[in-house]
């Protein structure tokens, strides 16, 4: 009897297969890549076309000794290592540290760890496929030319044990550029007015929202337009012009991408984007379920695509139709719109099984499994459910040259908000009466003034960092976790109550890299090399003609650093505390969360303390030095050098400027200066010089 031998990367997975396969089957994993470029250096033959120097990764001799053993014992080997560029290239790198017969050798991939899909993938076994291969080849030349060119540019004129990435470095300038935009912003004072009117018949008031005047004006900007607006109002008349019922629908989501669901995971369950990823794949590779072994309940976590197939559409219209309802089956087949490269040989992330429900498995996974497998699950079957239908009320009211509206809705039909639901879709409160008409009198009962400003541009979170890398085509699905997540393990990000902030060490190595190398950190290149990688995949470029051309414009760039660039001051500098344990001048260091001081008579004396950075600035409430602080997690602020017995703070450099208008503190604001007080609104130019003396 024929002996056959399927290799995947992990033995949850081989676990999950092994079951489905007979006696014949032997399933063993190779523990993911089993042969990389070298750590200790670059490991491109630059002076020989940009040849890679594989080498086998340290650890895993053991392993391919076990494989080499179970592959003389096959008459046929199945490479079944996931279903993407990664996967394609462990397969080849596997095939040839296990010196394969290309003839004995076959690719095989499956989007769902099933029976059916496994066996149907044996029927359809090929032979691997370069263009993948070469498209990961070449991502992964690329980011080791970035990565060792770069880096030791970093350690000596930062420190050492920093690192520049091709997607990370782009990934920490998209968050300075926010956070410049933050601290630039200027709030603008406007005003909202509401107005309550007693309907005739109904002891609830109704509550109308100012909309403008009869001549186009909409804007309250001041206290003064306001009290305008509410002496015109005086004695006035208040009648409804427009009462106008219609319908809006709300469309049922697309199912999961890899970049929605680490959103909404975000969003809705607070997951890292690492955590989601981590959580998912152990959902696709498999689970062991009470009664049933290791199942796989997911599709494949790295896709983005919103494609289903045609028999898992047809599934899961069956069961919302005996679950819910015909109703509830949307009619059709819904696709998203993109206009960009989509790698569509992956479903969407979908449930494998739908017999295997989130109640039902819900005792054989953990808590944060359960919750992610229950979001899925209710999304994929939201996506197959017709639209929610509402049912909507305006009504327009006027009194005097002045227009007020009152907007109401209720949900006339469910549809897919009866499994699933997201932020977005909170149900309006807004309620009218059903005794409202044309004809109902009204009369004034009071005004709700409210003064508000303008707010800046909300802080990048995971989620929102995750759908902007994917508007702007950098990255990949597989590459948005391991990139938030490097920037913030670099210390380079701080996330603080899900917000991502940049801490100073981060500001530090984005200005250089902006400066030396503004093409690596150009969100447009790095998006057109994603392009090219693609094409790369379709075979329509050679991987080598890539690296070609990109290498002389990095080698060049890295040259002229070398000589130009200014060393950043952030080595030894003797500060004036004096060493409460040796006596000596400590000095000021560099470490992960910034400065600190230490004791030069390391390693003898090992004392070292907190060192707060002042600014040249007194204290407004007590007249002591303001200083650079941190959060725990690293984000920048400025206080008191007498906290906590001071509680001065601002986010934002303060001067030692007073506000000519209200006496508070003047903070720098990119080219100018606002008065801290909100409330006030001073605002005044200052001079460039000044401006960039003070920035950050």
């Amino acid at each position: 009897m024929a002996k056959y031998l399927v290799i995947v990367e992990s033995p949850a997975k081989a676990k999950t297969i092994n079951k489905f396969l007979g006696a014949n089957y032997t399933v063993v994993a190779s523990n993911g890549h089993v042969r990389d470029l070298p750590k200790s250096q670059m490991g491109i033959d630059i002076e020989h076309d940009f040849e890679p120097k594989y080498i086998t990764i340290r650890g895993k001799g053991d392993v391919l000794a076990m494989l080499r053993k179970e592959v003389k014992k096959a008459d046929k080997v199945y490479l079944a290592t996931d279903p993407d560029r990664e996967g394609e290239a462990i397969s080849w790198h596997l095939a040839y540290a296990l010196k394969l017969d290309e003839k004995a050798t076959n690719r095989i991939t499956f989007n769902e760890i099933t029976k059916t899909a496994v066996k149907n993938s044996l029927k359809h076994a090929r032979k691997i496929n370069m263009n993948l291969v070469d498209a990961q080849q070449a991502r992964r030349i690329l980011d080791r030319m970035v990565g060792y060119s770069i880096s030791p540019l970093l350690w000596a004129k930062v420190k050492r044990g920093l690192s520049a990435g091709r997607v990370q470095s782009v990934a920490l300038r998209i968050i300075c550029d926010r956070e410049k935009e933050i601290e630039s912003f200027i709030p603008q004072e406007y005003w909202t007015l509401d107005v309550l009117l007693k309907v005739d018949g109904d002891t609830k008031p109704l509550q109308a929202k100012y909309v403008g005047d009869i001549h186009g004006n909409k804007e309250i900007h001041s206290k003064e337009e306001m009290d305008k607006i509410i002496e015109s109002l005086e004695n006035a008349q208040y009648e409804i012009r427009e009462i106008k019922v219609g319908e809006r629908s709300k469309k049922s989501p697309l199912p999961f991408t890899t970049s929605t669901l680490q959103q909404e995971a975000s969003k809705q369950l607070n997951f890292s984007t690492q955590k989601t990823m981590r959580l998912a794949q152990q959902l696709y590779e498999g689970v062991d379920i009470e009664g049933e072994g290791s199942v796989g309940l997911i599709t494949y976590l790295r896709t983005d695509s919103t494609r289903i197939s045609e028999e898992a559409d047809a599934n899961v219209k069956k069961y919302i139709d005996k679950t819910y309802g015909a109703d509830y089956v949307v009619q059709g087949t819904k696709t998203g719109k993109d206009n960009k490269k989509i790698q569509d040989a992956h479903e969407a992330i979908r449930p494998t099984y739908l017999t295997m429900t989130p109640v039902k498995v819900k005792e054989s996974l953990s808590r944060d499994q359960f919750r992610l497998y229950q979001l899925i699950w209710n999304r994929f079957l939201a996506s197959r459910m017709t639209d929610a239908v509402y049912e909507t009320t305006s009504v327009k009211i006027q009194a005097g040259d002045h227009l007020f509206s009152v907007a109401a809705s209720k949900i006339k039909f469910d549809g897919y908000l009866s499994v699933y639901r997201q932020e977005e879709d909170k149900v309006e409160k807004n309620v009218l009466s059903k005794k409202l008409t044309k004809e109902s009198k009204l009369t004034f009962v009071d005004y709700e003034e409210k003064q508000h400003f303008t707010q800046p541009p909300a802080h990048f979170t995971e989620a929102s960092l995750v759908k902007t890398l994917e508007e702007l085509g950098i990255g990949r699905p597989s590459t948005y976790a391991p990139t938030i997540t490097t920037i913030i393990a670099r210390r380079y990000i701080a996330k603080e109550n899900k917000n991502l902030y940049v801490t100073e060490l981060g500001e530090i190595v984005n200005k250089i890299m902006v400066e030396a190398f503004s093409s690596i950190v150009d969100v447009a290149f790095t998006a057109n090399l994603e392009f090219l990688l693609d094409k790369i995949e379709e075979g329509t470029i050679s991987y080598k003609t890539v690296i070609r051309n990109f290498y002389p414009d990095l080698k060049e760039a890295v040259d002229h650093a070398q000589e130009e660039l200014e060393q950043v001051k952030i080595e030894d500098e003797v500060s004036d505390v004096i060493c409460d344990q040796c006596g000596r001048n400590m000095v000021i260091k560099y470490g992960p969360h910034g400065k600190f001081l230490a004791c030069p008579g390391f390693p003898e004396c090992r004392n070292t303390k907190t060192y707060f950075e002042k600014i040249g600035v007194k204290c407004p409430k007590c007249g002591g030095d303001i200083v650079i602080r941190k959060t725990q997690k690293g984000r920048k602020y400025y206080g008191c050098e007498n906290n906590p017995d001071c509680d001065f703070m601002t986010w934002q450099r303060p001067s030692d400027k007073r506000c000519p208008e209200c006496g508070e503190v003047l903070v720098y604001k990119g080219s100018k200066l606002v008065c801290l007080n909100q409330q006030c609104g001073y605002v005044e130019n200052i001079k460039s010089d000044e401006t960039q003396q003070n920035a950050g």
